[in-house]
């Protein structure tokens, strides 16, 4: 199980999970990066993940289908915004593909993955809201349970590879 790190949030539209993974680091990206790597653990069980289609460079659109337990999906469009690989990648719903603008933004996500030493991985995934009510929403959503449980589902794949 991964262990948790204590990280703030940098302002009231902000959440974040901190971890260190029990693996290496390009194995902890391949996993964000590899459509089906990400299809194993990007929702939270029951929810599955059944179709990504990605297009991991800077400017590079992605869709994200989440299913329910009930077989309802869930389809998250966006478009990476910063790619360093290996290193950090940084998304958003703000923008379908191509950079049309969505219909509503939500939130844009930053990760970063650092090696920790001893094939471990120091993975820190900011959330960042458009304003305290989005946020309020995503928290009440599960955030930090979803998010924590996807990480350690992460890092099980990781592990394996």
């Amino acid at each position: 199980m991964t262990t948790k790190l204590d990280i703030a949030p940098a302002n009231d539209r902000e959440l974040v999970v901190a971890r260190i993974i029990d693996a290496p680091r390009e194995n902890v990206y391949r996993c964000w990066t590899d459509a089906k790597l990400l299809t194993q653990w990007f929702a939270p069980k029951p929810w599955t993940t059944p179709r990504a289609e990605m297009d991991v460079r800077t400017g590079g659109s992605s869709l994200v289908v989440m299913a329910g337990p009930d077989g309802n999906e869930f389809p998250n469009s966006g478009v990476f915004l910063d790619v360093i690989p290996g290193k950090k990648i940084v998304f958003t719903d703000a923008y379908t593909k191509a950079w049309e603008p969505s219909e509503k933004p939500f939130m844009t996500g930053v990760l970063t993955f650092e090696d920790e030493g001893d094939g471990k991985t120091r993975y820190i995934a900011r959330v960042r809201h458009w304003s305290v009510a989005d946020r309020e929403q995503h928290e009440a959503m599960g955030f930090h349970a979803g998010w924590g449980q996807c990480t350690d589902q992460l890092e099980d794949l990781a592990r394996t590879l």
